[in-house]
């Protein structure tokens, strides 16, 4: 059967090479229409774990409350924050941000309500309250107000650093919203059994809407985030501007990436060409490989076009990773080739061409193979934008494999042979000084093996899952600056959610407790135990007092008789007050946000006295309703008995540990507040990112399990021998788990991109193990001499190696001068990996070959053909 194969391929490459030419040039061009398709997806679903069940709380969460994504700008003048020029120049920063379409309000200090402007009684307060801009206020007045109020210090105003902030609220995007819940619906239905063809269709067209809407509203928000940033290119004479919030995070990553694919994708480019044109010196050396790099390229961005599949920060790199491997197989066949061209004159151009490819398909396959199976190894990861990098890469390898094998050697056979272009010489200086190491100083490389085994060892054990936000970045880009500045002066950056779930309690007159005929002026002892009926002091004549309290309570509350009243008691402020102060003394979080801070308003037009429950409901019923869009809705829920505080991470904190900070408030609220298990709920942008990084770990032993045995069995099934399978596998788990070590030796966390690397590293320095071992197995079998056939290994297939390697790691080292630091880090170790992978093969494993012996020992042997 492979005979057969094989003489079809061959007949068809050589008795119609100008057709296969055709054939693949228009299969290339109808595939790079689709190349337009081509999307980069910056969502917060990158962020996500598959299946994260608290993905859901998240959701209900936002839809409860109301989320709205909005940027943060803040203003730093020269002059006084509240003089008559800064507060002027903030009005105009303030209106040209309205005036942007996409945004939906901007809200800064000239704004906010003015409780004390001055101060009246809190019955005299719908029609006291004022803002900045009105011209009876009192600007001294209102500078005090906002300087202590806990509403806003920390949050729009900081005066020791003279900064204020101008809170840019994106539009809610409703479209999205519904369609996560359709979708939620029909998966829900798609669980229970077996899933009608109809419910799967509406399933699957809601999610290409969902993956449209997404597109669109990115594109809104990169849109606005620009125009916000003219906005400020015009007023930065007027103050120090820094822009922050997640939106812009999520946006200025898919620009980093964006501009590194194309600066980036043109450096390694550039550098391809120089190495082949130092290495080879031959115009058709450069621009073959190229053309199949391009064609490999290409091909892969139709597909993903075509299928309208975005391609994420983590998949970024893809590209890179394509023409590296599409490279390293053209560099096979042009060395091997050239050997071959120089041992046989007489040859003709067909039977180079073929035989080339028949000595270099196996291997090459093989390692597309395991390749792809490091790849695949991704799938167990859990995260889904890593799952799609894993699916992407596998096709791409079969991609570079099939149109390699294709359209190099037909590019080939058209160029006719040329005796200039052979090698001039076996061997090179590096492969024979890598060969003489491992003969003659064969000891030392297995101690310095074993040492930097350990050294790896210890690292690993070093390794960490934390990362922040502002780590991604450097310290030059406005991003970093804009995070820092907002963290360090107005109360952080990254939002966590603390819901606290009271207990049910029978609502008056609901159908757990029926109402009764009461007679007129009842008051429910209940009530006035609770403190209802007391006279408080704070309500003021018009309201009654003393006894008469009573009255007014029962003539004023029972007139509307709004029931949400009823809801705010003296024990739900008390634990929501418990709760606030804990978190407020954390080291990691900056501002919070909750009805407490409502109630410490409240409590300072009474002298600062707590709150009864009379003067709760009577607090909740005289706010007006923008005041209290904005201080209470944002934090209680009473139709689900819930409150909730809104907590700003510091992002930018030394050593900041989300997990156990997390646990630390779990843990405590039981311990040391008395909350039930389970009534404190903990959800955000940063529980979901915690729960994702604090996957890597066991994903990452997974899928290196995974992508080990894997290869294991590839080597097996190639090789059919154990001992050389193990063999096999020393230099490349030295390699991946060296990434490992290096990274937990300097501090550089796991997190989403660095999970990568270590199935990278196996999968391409795999293709050195697999190469060499199949040269070394021929060289073998002529004289069954192990040193022999090292040197000449090392002669043939070790300078393949080298040069492949070598471009490899130049490739990748340009990665390095991003600015985005996972870019940077990729770069960094994925070069680093391959260095280590280079040496291993060209010393720890031939040096391994001579120690064992796996092939045996030939007798009576003759030589056989190269």
């Amino acid at each position: 059967m492979g005979q057969r194969m094989w003489a079809l391929y061959q007949r068809i490459l050589t008795g119609y090479t100008l057709w296969v030419l055709i054939g693949l040039v228009l299969v290339i061009s109808l595939l790079a229409t689709q190349a337009r398709h081509f999307s980069l997806d910056a969502s917060a679903d990158a962020l996500l774990l598959e299946d994260d069940e608290d993905l859901a709380l998240f959701r209900e969460t936002a839809e409860r409350y109301g989320a709205q994504d909005f940027l943060v700008m803040t203003y730093t003048p020269p002059t006084s924050l509240f003089s008559d020029t800064s507060l002027a120049g903030l009005e105009a920063l303030r209106d040209d941000l309205r005036d942007i379409r996409g945004v939906d309000s901007v809200l800064t200090v000239l704004d906010v309500p003015l409780l004390s402007n001055p101060p009246v009684p809190m019955t005299e307060l719908v029609s006291n309250i004022k803002t900045l801009e009105d011209p009876e206020t009192d600007v001294e007045m209102a500078r005090t107000e906002l300087a202590n109020s806990p509403l806003y210090v920390n949050l729009l105003l900081n005066l020791e650093e003279n900064t204020t902030a101008l809170q840019i609220n994106l539009p809610l995007d409703t479209t999205r919203e519904q369609l996560l819940t359709l979708q939620a619906s029909l998966t829900e239905q798609a669980g229970t059994g077996e899933v009608p063809e109809s419910i799967a269709a509406d399933l699957e067209r809601v999610e290409v809407m969902l993956k449209e809407q997404s597109n669109r509203r990115a594109t809104m928000v990169h849109e606005t985030i620009a125009s916000v940033r003219e906005v400020m290119a015009a007023h930065q004479d007027d103050a120090q501007l820094f822009l922050g919030g997640v939106p812009m995070i999520a946006d200025d990553i898919i620009t980093f990436v964006r501009n590194d694919l194309i600066t980036f994708g043109l450096g390694v480019l550039f550098l391809l060409i120089a190495t082949l044109t130092v290495i080879f010196r031959q115009p058709r050396w450069v621009i073959m490989p190229l053309l199949c790099c391009g064609a490999v390229v290409v091909t892969m961005l139709g597909i993903l076009g075509l299928g309208r599949w975005p391609v994420t920060v983590i998949s970024s790199n893809f590209i890179s990773l394509l023409l590296i491997l599409t490279l390293s197989m053209s560099i096979h066949l042009i060395v091997r080739y050239r050997e071959l061209l120089r041992k046989h004159h007489d040859w003709d151009q067909a039977q180079l061409v073929m035989t080339a490819v028949k000595r270099i398909a196996v291997p090459c396959l093989y390692m597309a193979l395991t390749t792809g199976v490091a790849f695949m190894s991704l799938l167990f990861s859990g995260i889904r934008p890593v799952i799609n990098f894993g699916w992407m890469m596998s096709l791409g390898i079969a991609c570079a494999f099939l149109v390699t094998f294709s359209l190099f050697p037909a590019l080939l056979l058209l160029a006719g042979k040329d005796q200039r272009t052979a090698e001039k010489s076996s061997g090179g200086k590096t492969t024979r000084l890598l060969a003489r190491i491992t003969l003659k100083s064969g000891n030392a490389v297995l101690v310095t093996s074993l040492a930097l085994a350990a050294f790896t060892v210890i690292g690993i054990t070093r390794l960490v899952v934390e990362n922040s936000f502002i780590d991604y970045f450097d310290q030059s880009t406005d991003i970093y600056q804009g995070m820092t500045v907002i963290d360090e002066r107005l109360g952080g950056t990254t939002p966590l959610e603390v819901l606290i779930n009271f207990e049910d309690v029978p609502e008056r007159g609901s159908a757990s407790q029926p109402a009764e005929e009461e007679p007129e002026g009842f008051v429910d002892e209940g009530f006035v135990n609770e403190g209802f009926a007391e006279d408080d002091g704070f309500v003021d004549e018009g309201f009654g007092s003393g006894s008469a309290s009573v009255g007014s309570f029962s003539d004023d509350f029972g007139a509307e008789d709004d029931p949400e009243k009823y809801w705010y008691t003296q024990s739900k402020v008390a634990r929501i007050k418990a709760m606030h102060r804990y978190l407020d003394e954390q080291p990691e979080t900056g501002k919070v946000l909750s009805l407490a801070t409502m109630i410490e308003i409240a409590e300072g037009f009474n002298d600062d006295e707590a709150l009864t429950n009379v003067q709760l409901a009577l607090l909740y019923t005289v706010i007006p309703s923008e005041f209290r869009d904005l201080v209470i809705d944002p934090y209680v829920s009473v139709e689900h008995n819930q409150a909730r505080l809104n907590v700003r991470i510091l992002d930018s904190m030394d050593g900041l540990k989300r997990n156990a900070f997390l646990e630390r408030i779990e843990r405590d609220a039981v311990e040391e507040l008395g909350f039930e298990p389970g009534q404190i709920q903990l959800t955000g942008m940063m529980v979901l990112y915690n729960n994702m990084l604090q996957s890597l770990f066991g994903s990452q032993i997974l899928t290196l399990g995974v992508v080990f045995l894997g290869i294991l069995l590839m080597f097996l099934i190639l090789f059919r021998s154990f001992k050389l399978s193990l063999l096999a596998m020393a230099p490349n788990l030295l390699a991946a788990t060296f990434v490992l070590g290096i990274m937990g030796w300097f501090g550089i966390p796991l997190d989403m991109m660095t999970i990568t690397i270590a199935s990278i590293t196996i999968g391409m320095a795999v293709d050195n193990t697999i190469h060499y071992l199949v040269r070394y197995k021929r060289e073998f079998a002529k004289d069954g001499d192990y040193v022999r056939a090292l040197s000449r290994s090392h002669n043939t297939i070790g300078k393949a190696m080298f040069y492949t390697s070598l471009t490899i790691i130049l490739g990748f080292s340009i990665l390095m001068m991003s600015n985005f630091r996972p870019t940077l880090y990729f770069g960094l170790l994925t070069a680093l990996a391959m260095a280590v992978a280079l040496l291993g093969s060209l010393t720890l494993l031939p040096r391994l070959i001579v120690l064992t012996r796996p092939f045996g020992t030939i007798e009576g042997h003759h030589r056989t053909e190269d």
